[in-house]
């Protein structure tokens, strides 16, 4: 059974026995989805209006510190995430993802989750969700992108997401100059982005992690 589990910035990740493995860093979870998607993605993207594909909605962290983003800008934000298993609503409701997402975190963590999937739909002010139950494996994403958030369990636990073949469907739905972000930092991971039309920058990772993956298409 999943557990939530505290991490060292005090907001919640979930560890899941099956996988021995954690939806986010032990170091802070918040933390972690900031730095990688929110500073060194959304940040350094200047697509507008920006249009953002994330690989493995979760807890929906990233989709909540987006939203948050978002409302501060005026760029018009549409972000697409696949999810091939959907957490319960019940572990949904006991994490604490909202209390780091400032005085609208409640509201806007509640929308992302009650929202309906396969189906657009405007969370806030700038930020129009479209939540996909999907596995990514077999099915080829639709759309443009500018901005790719992969945050997929790591290649060691789930190798098959982390395929030749997986980036090369990314690679066909991202704009040029289309920004790709994630965690992992392995060799393999590099090799296949740069096979599939990117190019990959190694940058330093968030506390717990040495480094991580910057790519543009080319």
């Amino acid at each position: 059974m999943n557990q939530i589990i505290n991490t060292a910035d005090g907001s919640h990740t979930i560890y899941v026995p099956e996988l021995d493995e954690h939806y986010h860093s032990v170091h802070g979870a918040v933390q972690e989805s900031a730095f990688i998607f929110i500073n060194n993605g959304f940040d350094v993207c200047n697509a507008d209006p920006l249009s953002i594909l994330e690989i493995g909605f979760g807890t929906g962290l990233n989709a909540l510190l987006t939203a948050i983003k978002s409302m501060t800008g005026t760029r018009e934000v549409n972000y697409t995430s696949i999810e091939n298993h959907p957490l319960d609503t019940k572990i949904i409701s006991s994490l604490n993802h909202y209390k780091f997402a400032g005085e609208n975190g409640k509201e806007i963590f509640h929308q992302i989750h009650s929202s309906r999937w396969n189906l657009s739909v405007n969370i806030c002010k700038n930020f129009n969700l479209k939540k996909i139950e999907t596995d990514f494996t077999k099915e080829q994403p639709s759309g443009r992108y500018d901005l790719i958030y992969f945050d997929a369990f790591g290649p060691d636990k789930q190798p098959g997401m982390w395929t030749r073949e997986i980036f090369t469907s990314i690679s066909a739905v991202t704009n040029k100059n289309g920004i790709f972000v994630t965690y992992s930092a392995k060799g393999e991971v590099k090799r296949n982005l740069k096979a599939c039309g990117f190019d990959v920058t190694l940058l330093p990772g968030p506390p717990g992690k040495r480094q991580m993956i910057s790519a543009v298409k080319i």
